[in-house]
């Protein structure tokens, strides 16, 4: 562990020290491929995101953050970027990433062998058990950090686990499945091959509805809900989109312009949540 904490990792936990304290917490707003922002995570948190999503390889024991294998560098790990500076954030704000607000969702994409890279990443949160929200045969303990493991999973050995860090990341195909909250906390899919509407005029109704039976399924289990690769340009359809997801209730709204969901959410929701 001593030597993962290399320069860039003391650099991004000093940088934690300069953050806003008195940024809103969004709590619908979730960073898409968050490790593309300079700096990872921290960008996300000074415009109040409260979901982060990085993509990991396993290489020579470590949880590489990467998008593609050849981006790898050995200083960019889910420890350094990720783990350390949430857990600094957390010491310092009384035991939340946001003083006084709502739990943190980190979505981790693993693009290595799913055992393997679930293995050593189990290894690895065990570490930071005391700000991760953990799963127990006695029941589900909230904390601070809710870990949730997406791309090549093994949601068998994580059912298998009497002691789990992470939930499994679901797809619509789960939402009846008999596995609760306590393994799929999240139901994550596709925007575009459910769903035609993109965002320009009224959303046709048959589609509403059909967002609204997602979201009443999942909710009614405990579940949170993400969409991705809904339309993200900067255009007024974009906008009108989110407006809908907001409005039917989904827990998530992916985007990679922290700036502009921002500004959208803290139109929409003027008052800090609890």
């Amino acid at each position: 562990m001593v030597a993962e904490i290399c320069l860039l990792t003391l650099l991004t936990v000093l940088r934690t020290e300069t953050l806003p304290l008195d940024v809103v917490p969004l709590l619908h707003a979730h960073a898409h491929n968050d490790y593309r922002h300079d700096p990872p995570l921290l960008r996300a948190l000074e415009h109040g995101f409260t979901s982060a999503e990085a993509d990991v390889f396993l290489v020579d024991g470590k949880l590489c953050v990467a998008h593609d294998f050849e981006e790898i560098t050995a200083d960019r790990t889910l420890r350094s970027l990720y783990l350390e500076p949430l857990r600094q954030r957390i010491r310092k704000n009384g035991g939340r990433v946001y003083r006084d607000g709502p739990r943190f969702v980190l979505l981790v994409d693993v693009k290595s062998a799913p055992a393997s890279t679930y293995l050593r990443m189990h290894e690895i949160l065990a570490e930071y058990a005391g700000m991760l929200t953990t799963f127990r045969p006695d029941g589900r303990q909230e904390k601070a950090v809710l870990v949730i493991v997406s791309g090549n999973q093994a949601p068998d050995l994580m059912r298998d686990q009497p002691v789990r860090y992470a939930g499994c990341d679901g797809r619509l195909t789960d939402l009846d499945a008999d596995a609760g909250a306590d393994l799929i906390p999240l139901i994550s899919d596709h925007w575009g091959r459910h769903f035609r509407w993109r965002g320009d005029g009224p959303m046709p109704a048959e589609e509403r509805r059909r967002l609204s039976d997602i979201l009443e399924k999942a909710h009614a289990k405990g579940r949170l809900v993400r969409f991705w690769a809904t339309p993200d340009e900067r255009s007024p359809a974009r906008r009108v989109l989110w407006g809908e997801l907001l409005l039917a209730g989904v827990d998530l709204i992916n985007t990679d312009d922290l700036v502009g969901l921002q500004e959208f959410l803290l139109e929409h929701e003027c008052k800090r949540l609890p």
